[in-house]
Protein backbone atom coordinates (compact mmCIF):
# COMPACT_ATOMS: atom_id res chain seq x y z
CA UNK A 1 0.00 0.00 0.00
CA UNK A 2 0.94 3.49 -1.35
CA UNK A 3 1.69 5.93 1.91
CA UNK A 4 1.20 8.58 -1.13
CA UNK A 5 -2.19 7.74 -2.29
CA UNK A 6 -4.79 9.56 0.15
CA UNK A 7 -4.60 12.99 -1.77
CA UNK A 8 -5.12 12.05 -5.06
CA UNK A 9 -8.31 9.93 -3.86
CA UNK A 10 -9.44 12.67 -1.64
CA UNK A 11 -9.05 15.81 -4.35
CA UNK A 12 -10.58 13.54 -7.04
CA UNK A 13 -13.57 12.32 -4.92
CA UNK A 14 -13.59 16.11 -4.24
CA UNK A 15 -13.39 16.95 -7.55
CA UNK A 16 -16.37 14.63 -8.57
CA UNK A 17 -18.40 15.89 -5.67
CA UNK A 18 -18.22 19.41 -7.22
CA UNK A 19 -19.37 18.13 -10.81
CA UNK A 20 -22.38 16.54 -9.09
CA UNK A 21 -23.39 19.27 -6.92
CA UNK A 22 -22.86 22.00 -9.11
CA UNK A 23 -25.26 19.43 -11.64
CA UNK A 24 -27.67 19.47 -9.54
CA UNK A 25 -27.53 22.99 -8.08
CA UNK A 26 -28.15 23.85 -11.47
CA UNK A 27 -30.86 21.62 -12.34
CA UNK A 28 -32.99 23.31 -9.64
CA UNK A 29 -31.92 26.76 -9.96
CA UNK A 30 -34.71 29.48 -10.02
CA UNK A 31 -34.37 32.91 -10.92
CA UNK A 32 -33.19 35.65 -8.09
CA UNK A 33 -36.73 37.27 -8.91
CA UNK A 34 -38.63 34.64 -8.94
CA UNK A 35 -37.02 31.97 -6.45
CA UNK A 36 -38.89 31.99 -2.85
CA UNK A 37 -37.11 31.38 0.11
CA UNK A 38 -36.48 27.99 0.11
CA UNK A 39 -35.26 27.68 -3.54
CA UNK A 40 -31.90 27.62 -5.05
CA UNK A 41 -30.63 30.90 -6.72
CA UNK A 42 -27.15 31.01 -9.02
CA UNK A 43 -26.39 33.01 -6.25
CA UNK A 44 -27.09 30.37 -3.86
CA UNK A 45 -24.77 27.64 -6.08
CA UNK A 46 -21.60 30.32 -6.34
CA UNK A 47 -22.10 30.74 -2.22
CA UNK A 48 -22.44 26.74 -2.03
CA UNK A 49 -19.41 25.53 -4.24
CA UNK A 50 -17.17 28.32 -2.93
CA UNK A 51 -17.98 27.68 0.46
CA UNK A 52 -16.69 23.47 -0.14
CA UNK A 53 -13.83 24.73 -2.24
CA UNK A 54 -12.25 26.97 0.09
CA UNK A 55 -12.68 24.18 2.83
CA UNK A 56 -11.10 21.74 0.85
CA UNK A 57 -8.44 23.51 0.27
CA UNK A 58 -7.88 25.13 3.47
CA UNK A 59 -4.37 25.38 4.24
CA UNK A 60 -3.98 23.42 7.43
CA UNK A 61 -6.41 20.93 5.91
CA UNK A 62 -3.92 20.50 2.85
CA UNK A 63 -0.72 20.39 4.80
CA UNK A 64 -2.06 17.74 7.02
CA UNK A 65 -3.58 15.81 4.03
CA UNK A 66 -0.24 15.67 1.98
CA UNK A 67 2.11 13.72 4.79
CA UNK A 68 2.49 10.12 4.01
CA UNK A 69 0.01 7.97 5.80
CA UNK A 70 -1.95 4.77 4.48
CA UNK A 71 -5.57 5.01 3.57
CA UNK A 72 -8.12 4.28 6.21
CA UNK A 73 -11.36 2.69 6.14
CA UNK A 74 -14.62 3.90 3.65
CA UNK A 75 -16.11 5.29 6.66
CA UNK A 76 -13.65 7.35 7.24
CA UNK A 77 -13.53 8.88 4.81
CA UNK A 78 -16.76 8.92 3.84
CA UNK A 79 -17.42 11.16 7.01
CA UNK A 80 -15.00 13.75 6.34
CA UNK A 81 -16.76 13.64 2.84
CA UNK A 82 -20.22 14.37 4.70
CA UNK A 83 -18.69 17.19 6.52
CA UNK A 84 -17.14 18.70 3.55
CA UNK A 85 -21.21 18.89 1.67
CA UNK A 86 -22.49 20.46 4.34
CA UNK A 87 -20.00 23.51 4.97
CA UNK A 88 -22.08 25.77 3.38
CA UNK A 89 -25.93 26.37 3.43
CA UNK A 90 -26.81 23.50 1.86
CA UNK A 91 -28.03 20.40 3.96
CA UNK A 92 -28.31 16.69 2.30
CA UNK A 93 -30.15 14.14 3.78
CA UNK A 94 -28.79 10.66 4.45
CA UNK A 95 -30.36 8.94 1.05
CA UNK A 96 -29.10 11.94 -0.98
CA UNK A 97 -25.67 11.63 0.90
CA UNK A 98 -25.77 8.35 -0.28
CA UNK A 99 -26.29 8.87 -3.46
CA UNK A 100 -23.75 11.71 -3.91
CA UNK A 101 -20.97 9.12 -2.38
CA UNK A 102 -22.02 6.30 -4.61
CA UNK A 103 -21.60 8.70 -7.75
CA UNK A 104 -18.30 9.79 -6.64
CA UNK A 105 -16.56 6.35 -5.84
CA UNK A 106 -18.03 4.58 -9.15
CA UNK A 107 -16.77 7.81 -10.92
CA UNK A 108 -13.39 7.39 -10.06
CA UNK A 109 -13.02 3.82 -10.03
CA UNK A 110 -14.18 4.15 -13.90
CA UNK A 111 -11.44 6.66 -14.25
CA UNK A 112 -8.45 5.04 -12.19
CA UNK A 113 -9.56 1.52 -14.36
CA UNK A 114 -9.09 3.62 -17.65
CA UNK A 115 -5.71 5.26 -16.90
CA UNK A 116 -3.39 4.18 -20.10
CA UNK A 117 -0.18 4.26 -17.46
CA UNK A 118 -0.34 4.56 -13.54
CA UNK A 119 1.33 7.72 -14.08
CA UNK A 120 -1.65 9.50 -15.63
CA UNK A 121 -3.80 9.37 -12.25
CA UNK A 122 -1.65 12.56 -12.00
CA UNK A 123 -3.57 13.80 -15.10
CA UNK A 124 -7.09 13.00 -14.14
CA UNK A 125 -5.99 14.81 -10.72
CA UNK A 126 -5.31 18.09 -12.66
CA UNK A 127 -8.39 17.59 -14.86
CA UNK A 128 -10.49 17.84 -12.00
CA UNK A 129 -8.16 20.49 -10.28
CA UNK A 130 -8.99 22.43 -13.67
CA UNK A 131 -12.24 22.29 -13.90
CA UNK A 132 -12.94 23.49 -9.87
CA UNK A 133 -10.79 26.31 -10.85
CA UNK A 134 -13.69 27.10 -13.77
CA UNK A 135 -16.03 27.01 -10.80
CA UNK A 136 -14.42 30.27 -9.01
CA UNK A 137 -12.63 32.41 -11.86
CA UNK A 138 -14.43 35.34 -9.80
CA UNK A 139 -12.59 34.68 -6.75
CA UNK A 140 -8.76 35.27 -6.91
CA UNK A 141 -8.24 33.94 -3.24
CA UNK A 142 -9.37 30.67 -4.06
CA UNK A 143 -7.96 30.54 -6.89
CA UNK A 144 -4.63 30.74 -5.39
CA UNK A 145 -5.78 28.10 -2.79
CA UNK A 146 -6.18 26.06 -5.60
CA UNK A 147 -2.61 26.93 -7.46
CA UNK A 148 -0.66 26.41 -4.27
CA UNK A 149 -2.18 22.62 -3.93
CA UNK A 150 -0.85 22.26 -7.47
CA UNK A 151 2.26 23.26 -6.72
CA UNK A 152 2.58 20.60 -4.16
CA UNK A 153 1.19 18.03 -6.14
CA UNK A 154 4.10 18.63 -8.61
CA UNK A 155 6.47 19.11 -6.38
CA UNK A 156 5.42 15.75 -4.44
CA UNK A 157 4.73 13.28 -7.28
CA UNK A 158 6.29 15.19 -10.61
CA UNK A 159 9.32 13.24 -9.47
CA UNK A 160 8.35 10.16 -8.58
CA UNK A 161 9.00 6.82 -10.47
CA UNK A 162 6.99 4.51 -12.16
CA UNK A 163 6.93 1.73 -9.93
CA UNK A 164 5.27 4.08 -7.53
CA UNK A 165 2.64 5.52 -9.31
CA UNK A 166 1.79 1.88 -10.28
CA UNK A 167 1.76 1.00 -6.15
CA UNK A 168 -0.30 4.00 -6.16
CA UNK A 169 -3.00 3.15 -8.33
CA UNK A 170 -2.88 -0.49 -6.82
CA UNK A 171 -3.45 1.10 -3.31
CA UNK A 172 -6.75 3.01 -5.14
CA UNK A 173 -8.29 -0.11 -6.86
CA UNK A 174 -7.93 -2.37 -4.12
CA UNK A 175 -9.70 0.51 -1.95
CA UNK A 176 -12.57 0.84 -4.86
CA UNK A 177 -12.77 -3.22 -5.52
CA UNK A 178 -16.13 -4.07 -3.55
CA UNK A 179 -17.84 -1.39 -4.74
CA UNK A 180 -20.33 -2.51 -7.44
CA UNK A 181 -23.19 0.01 -8.02
CA UNK A 182 -24.58 0.79 -11.34
CA UNK A 183 -25.28 4.14 -12.43
CA UNK A 184 -27.35 5.05 -15.21
CA UNK A 185 -24.98 7.24 -17.48
CA UNK A 186 -22.65 4.16 -17.42
CA UNK A 187 -25.35 1.74 -18.51
CA UNK A 188 -26.54 4.23 -21.05
CA UNK A 189 -23.33 4.15 -22.37
CA UNK A 190 -22.59 0.68 -22.32
CA UNK A 191 -19.56 0.75 -20.39
CA UNK A 192 -20.49 -0.90 -17.14
CA UNK A 193 -22.89 -4.28 -16.64
CA UNK A 194 -26.25 -4.52 -14.93
CA UNK A 195 -24.04 -6.14 -12.31
CA UNK A 196 -22.41 -3.03 -11.52
CA UNK A 197 -19.00 -4.18 -13.09
CA UNK A 198 -17.26 -2.23 -15.69
CA UNK A 199 -16.33 -3.18 -19.37
CA UNK A 200 -12.93 -2.51 -20.05
CA UNK A 201 -12.33 -1.57 -23.58
CA UNK A 202 -9.28 -3.63 -26.18
CA UNK A 203 -9.03 -0.69 -28.42
CA UNK A 204 -8.18 2.88 -28.39
CA UNK A 205 -4.96 5.02 -28.02
CA UNK A 206 -2.19 2.87 -26.14
CA UNK A 207 -0.23 4.79 -23.22
CA UNK A 208 2.51 7.37 -24.23
CA UNK A 209 5.84 5.70 -25.33
CA UNK A 210 4.54 2.05 -25.87
CA UNK A 211 4.27 0.94 -29.36
CA UNK A 212 0.61 -0.71 -30.71
CA UNK A 213 0.52 -4.13 -29.58
CA UNK A 214 1.42 -6.76 -32.87
CA UNK A 215 4.97 -7.23 -33.73
CA UNK A 216 7.25 -9.37 -31.43
CA UNK A 217 11.17 -8.60 -31.65
CA UNK A 218 13.81 -11.72 -30.75
CA UNK A 219 17.40 -9.90 -29.72
CA UNK A 220 20.77 -12.39 -29.47
CA UNK A 221 22.85 -12.35 -26.67
CA UNK A 222 24.82 -9.62 -28.06
CA UNK A 223 21.33 -7.22 -27.90
CA UNK A 224 21.18 -7.51 -31.80
CA UNK A 225 17.52 -8.07 -33.23
CA UNK A 226 17.72 -11.37 -35.12
CA UNK A 227 13.94 -11.68 -36.21
CA UNK A 228 10.71 -10.19 -36.22
CA UNK A 229 7.39 -11.83 -35.85
CA UNK A 230 3.94 -10.09 -36.56
CA UNK A 231 0.80 -11.89 -34.70
CA UNK A 232 -2.85 -10.70 -34.96
CA UNK A 233 -4.85 -8.99 -32.00
CA UNK A 234 -8.45 -8.36 -31.65
CA UNK A 235 -8.33 -4.99 -31.05
CA UNK A 236 -8.05 -1.97 -32.91
CA UNK A 237 -4.62 0.39 -31.02
CA UNK A 238 -3.66 3.17 -31.89
CA UNK A 239 -0.56 5.19 -30.97
CA UNK A 240 -1.03 8.34 -28.37
CA UNK A 241 -0.52 11.11 -30.61
CA UNK A 242 1.03 13.30 -27.32
CA UNK A 243 1.48 12.91 -23.73
CA UNK A 244 -0.54 15.21 -21.29
CA UNK A 245 1.11 17.90 -19.62
CA UNK A 246 2.02 17.66 -16.16
CA UNK A 247 2.58 22.01 -16.01
CA UNK A 248 0.51 23.98 -13.79
CA UNK A 249 -1.20 25.00 -17.04
CA UNK A 250 -1.33 22.45 -20.65
CA UNK A 251 -3.10 20.26 -22.12
CA UNK A 252 -3.63 17.05 -20.34
CA UNK A 253 -4.87 15.10 -23.69
CA UNK A 254 -6.70 12.82 -21.32
CA UNK A 255 -10.13 13.57 -20.33
CA UNK A 256 -10.78 10.82 -17.80
CA UNK A 257 -11.54 13.61 -14.41
CA UNK A 258 -13.07 16.21 -16.69
CA UNK A 259 -16.89 17.02 -15.89
CA UNK A 260 -18.78 13.96 -17.39
CA UNK A 261 -22.22 16.02 -16.26
CA UNK A 262 -21.75 18.90 -18.56
CA UNK A 263 -24.13 17.16 -21.00
CA UNK A 264 -27.91 17.90 -19.12
CA UNK A 265 -28.87 13.80 -18.43
CA UNK A 266 -30.26 12.19 -15.17
CA UNK A 267 -28.00 10.20 -13.30
CA UNK A 268 -29.58 7.58 -10.88
CA UNK A 269 -27.69 4.62 -9.05
CA UNK A 270 -29.19 1.38 -8.62
CA UNK A 271 -27.46 -1.58 -6.28
CA UNK A 272 -26.52 -4.53 -8.32
CA UNK A 273 -27.49 -8.12 -5.65
CA UNK A 274 -24.32 -8.92 -4.03
CA UNK A 275 -23.08 -12.49 -3.70
CA UNK A 276 -23.35 -13.34 0.58
CA UNK A 277 -19.25 -13.74 -0.15
CA UNK A 278 -19.19 -10.24 -1.13
CA UNK A 279 -21.36 -9.04 1.53
CA UNK A 280 -19.53 -10.24 3.72
CA UNK A 281 -16.50 -8.88 2.50
CA UNK A 282 -17.77 -5.37 2.02
CA UNK A 283 -19.24 -5.25 5.43
CA UNK A 284 -15.42 -5.68 6.81
CA UNK A 285 -14.09 -2.95 4.31
CA UNK A 286 -16.80 -0.43 5.16
CA UNK A 287 -18.34 -1.65 8.11
CA UNK A 288 -14.92 -1.80 10.63
CA UNK A 289 -15.82 -3.38 14.03
CA UNK A 290 -14.87 0.12 16.22
CA UNK A 291 -15.20 3.03 14.15
CA UNK A 292 -14.16 5.32 17.51
CA UNK A 293 -10.70 2.75 17.49
CA UNK A 294 -7.60 5.02 18.07
CA UNK A 295 -6.61 4.99 14.31
CA UNK A 296 -9.53 5.92 12.89
CA UNK A 297 -9.89 8.89 15.55
CA UNK A 298 -6.53 9.73 15.12
CA UNK A 299 -7.16 9.91 11.14
CA UNK A 300 -10.28 12.06 12.15
CA UNK A 301 -8.81 14.10 14.15
CA UNK A 302 -5.46 14.80 11.71
CA UNK A 303 -7.98 16.07 9.27
CA UNK A 304 -10.50 17.68 11.04
CA UNK A 305 -9.72 18.24 14.42
CA UNK A 306 -13.05 17.09 16.27
CA UNK A 307 -15.36 19.15 14.28
CA UNK A 308 -19.32 19.60 15.43
CA UNK A 309 -21.73 20.22 12.47
CA UNK A 310 -24.51 22.51 13.40
CA UNK A 311 -27.50 22.97 12.47
CA UNK A 312 -28.87 25.91 10.51
CA UNK A 313 -30.37 28.31 12.38
CA UNK A 314 -31.46 32.19 12.74
CA UNK A 315 -33.40 33.51 9.72
CA UNK A 316 -31.02 32.30 6.85
CA UNK A 317 -31.89 28.02 7.28
CA UNK A 318 -29.77 25.97 5.35
CA UNK A 319 -30.95 24.71 2.21
CA UNK A 320 -32.66 20.91 1.31
CA UNK A 321 -30.81 19.91 -1.94
CA UNK A 322 -32.21 16.77 -3.27
CA UNK A 323 -30.50 14.22 -5.85
CA UNK A 324 -33.71 12.34 -6.09
CA UNK A 325 -36.37 13.27 -8.64
CA UNK A 326 -39.32 12.68 -6.68
CA UNK A 327 -39.51 12.04 -2.80
CA UNK A 328 -40.90 8.26 -3.62
CA UNK A 329 -38.08 7.97 -5.62
CA UNK A 330 -35.89 8.61 -2.42
CA UNK A 331 -37.59 6.81 0.11
CA UNK A 332 -37.44 3.54 -2.22
CA UNK A 333 -33.41 4.46 -2.58
CA UNK A 334 -33.48 4.60 1.15
CA UNK A 335 -35.22 1.21 1.78
CA UNK A 336 -33.68 -0.82 -1.08
CA UNK A 337 -30.02 -0.01 -0.02
CA UNK A 338 -28.02 -3.11 1.12
CA UNK A 339 -27.43 -2.72 5.27
CA UNK A 340 -23.73 -3.40 4.61
CA UNK A 341 -23.19 -0.22 2.50
CA UNK A 342 -24.86 2.50 4.67
CA UNK A 343 -22.68 4.35 6.42
CA UNK A 344 -23.33 5.96 9.52
CA UNK A 345 -21.32 9.12 10.11
CA UNK A 346 -19.27 9.17 13.33
CA UNK A 347 -20.08 12.55 15.46
CA UNK A 348 -16.80 12.60 17.38
CA UNK A 349 -17.38 15.32 20.66
CA UNK A 350 -14.13 17.09 21.03
CA UNK A 351 -14.21 17.43 24.78
CA UNK A 352 -14.94 13.67 25.57
CA UNK A 353 -12.14 12.85 23.35
CA UNK A 354 -9.49 14.90 24.96
CA UNK A 355 -10.47 13.43 28.15
CA UNK A 356 -10.43 9.73 27.05
CA UNK A 357 -7.45 10.01 24.78
CA UNK A 358 -4.49 12.39 25.53
CA UNK A 359 -2.42 11.51 22.41
CA UNK A 360 -5.75 12.71 20.23
CA UNK A 361 -5.89 16.34 22.59
CA UNK A 362 -2.30 16.78 21.53
CA UNK A 363 -3.13 15.81 17.92
CA UNK A 364 -5.90 17.96 18.04
CA UNK A 365 -3.73 21.22 19.90
CA UNK A 366 -1.21 21.35 16.88
CA UNK A 367 -4.07 22.45 14.92
CA UNK A 368 -4.67 25.34 16.72
CA UNK A 369 -5.10 28.89 14.80
CA UNK A 370 -6.41 31.93 16.50
CA UNK A 371 -6.76 33.68 12.52
CA UNK A 372 -10.35 34.19 11.77
CA UNK A 373 -11.39 32.68 8.67
CA UNK A 374 -10.58 34.48 5.50
CA UNK A 375 -13.24 33.75 3.79
CA UNK A 376 -17.00 33.52 5.76
CA UNK A 377 -20.14 33.96 5.14
CA UNK A 378 -23.79 34.43 6.91
CA UNK A 379 -25.02 30.75 6.09
CA UNK A 380 -22.63 27.87 6.51
CA UNK A 381 -19.73 29.60 7.89
CA UNK A 382 -19.80 27.19 11.58
CA UNK A 383 -17.77 24.50 9.39
CA UNK A 384 -16.08 26.82 7.44
CA UNK A 385 -14.87 28.03 11.09
CA UNK A 386 -13.47 25.03 12.21
CA UNK A 387 -12.25 23.76 9.97
CA UNK A 388 -9.89 26.92 9.87
CA UNK A 389 -9.22 25.88 13.31
CA UNK A 390 -6.66 22.87 11.68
Amino acid sequence: MSVRTLPLLFLNLGGEMLYILDQRLRAQNIPGDKARRDEWTEVDRKRVLNDIISTMFNRKFMEELFKPQELYSKKALRTVYDRLAHASIMRLNQASMDKLYDLMTMALKYQVLLCPRPKDVLLVTFNHLDAIKGFIQDSPALLHLVDETFRQLLEIYGGLPAGEFHLIRQTLLTFFQDLHIRVSIFLKDRVQNSNGRFVLPVSGPVPWGIEVPGLIRMFNTKGEEVKRVEFQHSGNYVAATKEGSFELYGDRVLKLGTNMYSVNRPVETHMSGPSNNLASQTQQSVAPPNPLAKEELNFLARLMGGMEIKKPGGPEPGFQLNLFTTDEEEEQAALSRPEELSYEVVNIQATQDQQRNKELARIMGEFEITDQPRWSTSKGDDLLAMMDEL
